[in-house]
């Protein structure tokens, strides 16, 4: 017989969570996810010629349309210099146009292209094919219970970071 000690140590016995993580099981689990969540997402979205992250800025512009930069950058809650690369990239490939704001010379102006547009249902579809592979197995009843509970973790999460506004 093992002692306790050693017990915890036997992946068998902790499920195969990491010592380190035994007080977080919950939090590590949604690391796990979010990170094949995302791996899913960038293999589909690569089929398009997008990475991951580049499609939330093209749904927030085909949605809103033309937005300062620096709204942009609150909006998607990024560093500014992560949505300046993502915003070189877009533009690069012809998704995004830039250019200054005729209201405000200082300002930056982004919005989608035409190009970008087309890829509005392509994304649409790429999303509802992550949606069902992401989901598949559980009930109706299952799915709504999962976004009600993933909506309370959002909450409790962004109350901690003090900043709820744009949830």
């Amino acid at each position: 017989m093992q002692p306790d000690s050693t017990k915890a140590a036997d992946p068998a016995c902790t499920g195969g969570l990491p010592s380190t993580a035994l007080g977080g099981p919950v939090s590590h689990a949604v690391s796990r996810v979010a990170r094949l969540h995302r791996n899913a997402a960038g293999r589909l979205l690569r089929g398009l010629g997008l990475y991951p992250g580049q499609e939330f800025l093209l749904m927030h512009l085909w949605d809103t349309g033309a937005v300062r930069q620096a709204e942009l950058i609150k909006a998607m809650d990024l560093d500014p210099s992560t949505v300046t690369k993502m915003l070189q990239r877009l533009e690069q490939t012809g998704h995004v146009r830039r250019r200054p704001d005729p209201d405000d010379r200082r300002a930056v102006l982004v919005e989608a292209t035409l190009e970008s547009c087309a890829l509005r249902t392509e994304v649409c579809d790429a999303w509802s094919s992550l949606e069902e592979h992401t989901l598949a197995g559980l009930e109706p009843a299952e799915r709504a219970e999962l976004i009600r509970l993933l909506g309370k973790v959002e909450e409790n999460l962004c109350r901690e970071a003090g900043d709820c506004s744009g949830r």
